[in-house]
């Protein structure tokens, strides 16, 4: 049987067994989630197995990895490592959906859950690709290592140290990673850059409770008022960070990236579709708003508390402010040395009669990689097969730690090959995977097992 007859007996029922992966709440972030991820990793364990896979779940000191390996093919063939995760983030606002995010429901030719898009949909299209593989062919040219996390969502805590630890069982000549967006359906994209990340917590101190605003207004410093003046230092007029040093790292795009970024057919009516937004704004003064996401440094209020918050009016001086801030980086800025100096610059803008202290959450290294060698080329040779063009190269303006770690600790190139369309709601209330590109995902990663073994053994 063809791949293409055998995707075509199985799409009901690829879909099916997604819908029920998508079903379980590997919430990472909250506790009362954790026997759910175990037994997301269980399920999942079982499907590696299924298709082939020996296959086993982990533990580490917080949630499972599950670990496959395929090494049919012999030590002469390439190995590939596929990484991605299995936990999801909160779904927080809950009212805001449409349909309960682990209920999954298909909509307008698509699959509206939490993680359908991030990452349970692009992980499950490479379990698939091989089921469908073997299936129609039988043994892949390459041998095969999944690794799946629970814990992406909140900072990879136990991967590293797991990936460090065995280094010799994922020794490989490359690695995928399905976890990135493409421009459109029609525009096949492959992600060759990433911002990296740095995110603290500060919180600002005034007086010991509440007090009455007449009677103490103008005395006694607001938190309140004084954590907004810091904030807004931190950049100037034309949208650029006030934190000195910041930019003397930053690797300007090539002459060539500028030129295919001109190219991208992507306006700025099509972002303001996308998000929502009555207008674009907030950025660098002059700077093409993809090169504001792509290749430039960014920082941006994730939260901000203080106060009343409560219906009617209130007049107070709160007695605490908080803001969580984050800033993402691009090569070759480094976390460690940009924390350090928002830390001081926050210290230097505290004003008087007020203590803060400052909580650092998480940061990533920035990353980009150059889109040339045999991975990149068989990458362009299986999109063009499934998608009729090859794929254009492009930046992505979210972190993924992971990357340059794995590129760091086993030395291997790294491919972002991702099948999620722009509006996908990411990490936001009605979240949706495109069922189409869910399938082209399938058929495409089964046309990148051979492209490799062409290329790794050319």
């Amino acid at each position: 049987m063809s791949l293409k007859a055998t995707f075509e007996r199985n799409r009901q029922r690829y879909e099916e067994e997604l819908t029920d992966f998508l079903k379980i709440p590997s919430v990472s972030a909250r506790s009362e989630h954790k026997q759910d991820l175990a037994r997301c990793a269980e399920w999942l364990a079982g499907k590696l197995t299924e298709v082939g896979m020996a296959a086993e779940v982990i533990a580490t000191p917080g949630h499972p990895i599950v670990y496959g390996e395929l090494l049919e093919a012999g030590e002469d063939a390439p190995t590939v490592l596929v990484y991605g995760h299995y936990d999801v983030q909160p779904v927080e606002p809950l009212d805001e959906w449409e349909s309960p995010p682990f209920e999954p429901t298909v909509r307008d030719g698509r699959i509206y859950a939490r993680g359908s898009a991030d990452d349970k949909g692009q992980i499950y299209l490479h379990v698939k690709a091989l089921e469908a593989y073997r299936e129609a062919v039988g043994t892949p040219p390459i041998n095969l290592k999944f690794i799946f996390e629970g814990e992406e969502e909140v900072g990879s805590d136990n991967l590293e140290n797991f990936v460090r630890n065995n280094k010799e069982r994922l020794a490989s000549d490359a690695c995928v990673v399905s976890d990135t967006p493409m421009l459109a359906a029609d525009l096949p994209s492959v992600v060759i850059g990433l911002r990296g990340l740095v995110y603290i917590e500060v919180r600002l101190r005034g007086p010991r409770q509440d007090l009455h605003s007449g009677a103490y207004g103008g005395a006694v410093t607001n938190p309140a008022n004084a954590l907004a003046g810091m904030i807004a230092a931190l950049k100037d007029d034309k949208g650029r960070i006030t934190l000195p040093g910041f930019y003397d790292d930053v690797i300007e795009p090539s002459d060539e990236e500028k030129k295919a970024l001109a190219e991208i057919p992507t306006t700025e009516k099509e972002l303001l579709e996308q998000t929502g937004a009555p207008a674009l704004g907030d950025g660098e003064e002059g700077v093409h708003f993809l090169n504001r996401i792509w290749t430039r440094p960014t920082l941006d209020v994730n939260g901000l508390l203080s106060g009343y918050t409560g219906e009617g009016a209130k007049t107070i001086i709160p007695a605490t402010a908080m803001a969580k801030i984050s800033l993402r980086l691009v090569p070759n800025q480094d976390p460690e040395a940009v924390t350090q100096a928002l830390e001081e610059q926050l210290r230097s803008l505290l004003p008087v009669g007020l203590e803060m202290e400052i909580e650092r959450h998480s940061w990533g290294l920035p990353w980009y990689s150059d889109p040339a060698g045999p991975l990149f080329r068989a990458a362009s040779t299986a999109v063009k097969e499934v998608f009729g063009r090859g794929p254009l190269f492009i930046r992505e303006g979210g972190s993924i730690p992971i990357v340059p770690m794995i590129e760091r600790e086993l030395g291997v190139p790294v491919l972002l090959l991702g099948f999620v369309l722009p509006g996908s709601n990411l990490h936001s209330p009605n979240e949706w995977l495109s069922i189409e590109m869910y399938h082209k995902g399938i058929a495409t990663v089964t046309r990148l097992y051979d492209a490799i073994a062409r290329e790794y053994r050319a």
